[in-house]
């Protein structure tokens, strides 16, 4: 009779146990699951970090488009020969006209010239549109001229609304501003005629 009832006892106990653990390793996998997910990136992430391709077919010369790279915006300027005319003009007012010192990120090799752009697509200018004062979005001053805030013999390029900082139309800071350095220039490439990638070159991502 006792027999019965410690036989009784150690598979209600042995059940149990298998229960619990059961139980358990479904815990685990449950805080697992979460865990692992959370060392992945999320879909913003990647996006934010990611190249961005950009079709420019439709950006006539002239006109300039903006895009988000890495949460910042990004110029596409399609300039005409009179506005690549008007960055040889600014080559003795501006600070650094070969960008020695750079701003946030190195001036590609590609870019190493007067124009700061690739020789194959001299027109496109591709820069990032923060000031390297303190951050703020300079605005398009493309005509040439007295304006309100800039001076009268202005070639056109860009003004910071914040502080005054002005820049010509290769990302270039003029003489004597509250912004010490040029604009950055980030790795691109084209991979057609009409589509520019940034964040990314001949040498791979950004």
């Amino acid at each position: 009779m006792r027999d019965k009832e410690e036989q009784r006892v150690d598979g209600g106990r042995r059940t149990w146990l298998i229960a619990t653990s059961v139980a358990g390793g479904f815990g685990g996998v449950a805080t697992v699951i979460p865990f692992v997910g959370s060392l992945a990136p999320s879909d913003k992430a990647k996006a934010a970090g990611a190249p961005v391709e950009v079709d420019i077919s439709n950006l006539k010369p002239g006109e300039m488009m903006t895009v988000a790279w890495r949460g910042k915006p990004v110029w596409l300027i399609n300039r005409t020969d009179e506005m690549l005319v008007d960055v040889t003009k600014a080559d003795s007012e501006v600070a650094d006209p070969h960008t020695k010192k750079p701003f946030t990120m190195p001036l590609p090799e590609y870019c190493n010239n007067e124009y700061r752009s690739r020789a194959e697509h001299k027109n496109i200018l591709v820069a990032v549109g923060v000031c390297s004062h303190l951050g703020c979005t300079p605005v398009q001053r493309f005509q040439e001229g007295p304006q309100p805030n800039l001076p009268d013999n202005w070639p056109g390029g860009f003004l910071c609304p914040c502080h005054g900082s002005t820049y010509d139309l290769a990302g270039r800071v003029f003489k004597n501003k509250p912004a010490p350095q040029n604009l950055d220039i980030p790795r691109y490439m084209f991979t057609s005629a009409t589509t520019v990638v940034i964040g990314k070159d001949e040498q791979g991502e950004a």
